[in-house]
């Protein structure tokens, strides 16, 4: 198979103390992979370093030239104020906003797209209602919609079921499992392991170093996690600069 993401030696740095150390490895075209790891172990750097949205010290990640165009971003935290009127419909709509335009001209089609997207996700009927009034799952479910009408062939998902409830849960793993079955390829941050060992054929464990790469049920193996768990305990924050010549 191709590469969909392909890591070398990345290192990322936050205020010259590393988050990621020297992590190598690749994401298969078509794969369903969760990355894991305590907190503060780099999942979300990782997300970062692929979106070019963080710092790299050295290293690369690398997505595929055929995907680049192709490539939709869930964040564990929208920069979307709930307070400004916006309706669901609107905020839908800007999944399609390279088709759109800088004018933003969304065409009949494309509003029949976000309806029909607002239906996959449970919420149909909900085009005219503000997000402000949206519980959190409910919220959820339309930027769900949203990475619909972008109609990538990579999706990048941050802790996508944080603090949204069951029910919410299990409907939005149903449509990542029909976009595994798409062919497309799903990277997630996840904390829950037994929602990874059901649901996500691959898996990356991190410790701010790489523990482990490949078929989840290898990956989340007791001695894997219990070394994640001694690496987190003796992190230290204030430990040198590996990125320099003089800390080699």
């Amino acid at each position: 198979m191709n590469a969909a993401v392909r890591i070398e030696n990345l290192t990322v740095a936050y205020r010259r103390h590393p988050a990621l150390h020297h992590i190598s490895g690749c994401f298969e075209e078509g794969s369903l992979s969760a990355i894991v790891g305590p907190n503060g172990a780099g999942k979300s750097t990782l997300l970062g370093a692929i979106m070019q949205t963080v710092p790299v010290a050295t290293g690369r990640a690398e997505v595929a030239p055929a995907l680049r165009a192709s490539l939709a971003y869930l964040p564990q935290r929208m920069d979307i104020d709930r307070s400004f009127p916006l309706s669901v419909l609107e905020v839908v709509l800007l999944g399609a906003w390279r088709e759109a335009g800088i004018f933003g001209r969304f065409s009949r089609a494309m509003h029949a797209r976000a309806s029909q997207a607002l239906a996959e996700v449970g919420l149909a009927g909900f085009e005219a209602r503000l997000i402000g009034e949206l519980s959190a799952g409910q919220f959820q479910r339309v930027m769900f919609a949203r990475l619909l009408l972008q109609d990538a062939r990579l999706i990048l998902l941050d802790e996508p079921f944080n603090a949204v409830d069951e029910r919410t849960t299990d409907d939005l793993l149903r449509l990542v499992r029909a976009w595994h079955a798409q062919g497309r390829t799903v990277i997630a941050v996840l904390h829950d392991m037994a929602q990874v060992q059901a649901h996500f054929p691959q898996a990356v464990l991190l410790a701010r170093e790489l523990l482990a790469w490949g078929p989840t049920a290898g990956v989340l193996a007791a001695d894997h996690l219990a070394r994640a768990r001694r690496l987190a305990l003796g992190w230290d924050e204030a430990a040198p600069d590996c990125t320099r010549p003089e800390a080699a």
